[in-house]
């Protein structure tokens, strides 16, 4: 199983540098106001799909400590209400239903 994941990695990587060499012609990425940059198409790409694998592991990061905050705030009012209630709960009363 690792040799075949071991010769995946490698294809993968075969491709990878077969696509590199393909797009490797320099364009011109025009900006604001007459501003233009001449890179190759490859770092171009390279570039913005780096910059949207951040931006989506930042949402998806400050989702996370959403849900996790609001999963904390339960856990203590759960922890609150028992500990009002002081009612133990008998097991057997489960097998009675």
């Amino acid at each position: 199983m690792r040799y075949l994941f071991r010769l995946f990695e490698l294809l993968l990587l075969v491709l990878l540098v077969a696509v590199t060499v393909q797009n490797s012609t320099v364009v011109e990425f025009k900006l604001f106001f007459g501003h233009s940059w001449q890179v190759p198409l490859i770092l171009l790409l390279l570039i913005f799909f780096v910059a949207g694998a951040v931006i989506g592991l930042l949402a998806t990061f400050a989702y996370s400590l959403r849900v996790r905050r609001e999963l904390s705030q339960l856990k203590k009012e759960l922890r609150s209400r028992q500990a009002a209630s002081k009612v133990v709960a008998d097991p057997s009363d489960a097998l009675a239903d």
